[in-house]
């Protein structure tokens, strides 16, 4: 199974969206939209924008 976006709505009517990997587990969470379209354009940017992302570590380690 290959990754998915997941669209839902919560208990204020407001949109999400899950990416879920392969294996089914949530690897991220978006903010929540008050639209669905305004939905889907958060996970055209994130499939947009993740592949040339900057990686910043902020850790301690």
């Amino acid at each position: 199974m290959s990754a998915k976006f997941i669209i839902k709505k919560d208990k204020s009517g407001q949109y999400r969206f899950n990416l879920k990997a392969g294996n089914g587990e949530i690897i991220a969470t978006s903010e929540s939209y008050t639209s669905k379209a305004g939905c889907k354009n958060g996970i055209e940017s994130v499939k947009k924008n993740a592949p040339v992302a900057e990686i910043v570590d902020e850790s301690d380690d």
